[in-house]
């Protein structure tokens, strides 16, 4: 009689990429999201010297063959304009969450697993920033921002009143989701049997956090990761609608604000243009965001 071979379980991570494969709408959206990442790395190398592209004789001509999206009012490609702008949005959308992911994450681990009044400091913090509303707190950090430094006269010097100022801005205020759930999270898994077998075996404090802690709830850093690329991209738009945000470079902000009053004339093409791109990108964030939720929640294995 042959002996039965028990089936091998997956991980929550091998088993959420198995169900993301088999899902043919997250990975369209994830093709979307690949393909926006690629534009943007590509854009600024290929249209380099797209700000001598000067055609006045050509100031918002519309839609033809040399031009699929038109001009703008300066007789530049539209479309070339829409590329560059996926440079800015996708590139604000990382490093704003490369900033409030971790930043989240740690916070909300100490908070749930030392509680008491590193709990209480913590807590007190983000409720008191999350009090303030969040574009009020945005505009104030990016002006507070301007004309400042960070690491002068060093190889990492950043000049805050450009596109760092806004990674930075948005970070500070993306932060307190995550924080949040990871806090929720990290006090239930704290009672857990593995993590009191490891505390009554000696183990330090940070070992504990960073061995059993983090690795059960880093899955929620993923996950808010990819919702957060979609409020950071948005939050842009609105930094640069207002004219605040990213000033050298072409974005998608920037086009809205530039067309909005090409409109009542009939001149339709870089508004629509800047809005579909949005669009597009957004819905595909959000649709493979929960998704990879559903992917990775143990309760639907």
């Amino acid at each position: 009689m042959s002996a039965t071979i028990p089936a091998l379980g997956r991980s929550l991570w091998g088993n959420a990429v198995v169900r993301l494969r088999r899902d043919k709408t997250a990975l369209f959206c994830l093709g979307i999201i690949i393909a926006y990442a690629v534009v943007a790395i590509a854009s600024p190398l290929v249209f380099s010297h797209w700000d001598s592209t000067y055609n006045y004789s050509l100031r918002n001509a519309p839609p033809s063959l040399k031009y699929p999206l038109g001009t703008d009012a300066l007789g530049r490609s539209v479309l070339v304009k829409t590329l560059l702008g996926a440079h800015v949005s996708m590139t604000v959308g990382f490093m704003a969450n490369v900033i409030a992911i971790p930043l989240g994450l740690i916070l909300g681990a100490f908070a749930g697993y030392f509680g008491r009044r590193v709990d209480d400091v913590i807590v007190w913090f983000y409720t008191t920033v999350a009090s303030i509303p969040g574009i009020i707190l945005l505009i104030a950090l990016k002006f507070a921002f301007a004309d400042r430094i960070l690491f002068g006269g060093t190889p990492l010097e950043l000049d805050l009143s450009g596109m760092p100022g806004v990674y930075l801005a948005l970070g500070l205020i993306n932060w307190i989701a995550t924080c949040r759930l990871i806090r929720a999270e990290t006090m239930k898994v704290k009672e857990l049997d593995f993590v009191l077998a490891a505390r009554a075996s000696g183990r330090s404090d940070l070992a504990i956090l960073l061995r059993h802690i983090v690795p059960n709830v880093f899955h929620i850093a993923i996950i808010n990761f990819s919702l957060g690329f979609v409020g950071a991209i948005n939050a842009e738009v609105i930094l640069s609608f207002l004219n605040i945000g990213v000033q050298n470079l072409p974005s998608w902000g920037k086009m809205i604000n530039d067309a909005r009053m090409d409109l009542v004339v009939g001149r339709w093409w870089e508004f629509t243009a800047a809005v579909t791109a949005i669009f597009v990108v957004v819905l595909a964030w959000n649709i493979f965001g929960d998704r990879l939720r559903d992917a990775l929640d143990p309760k639907l294995r």
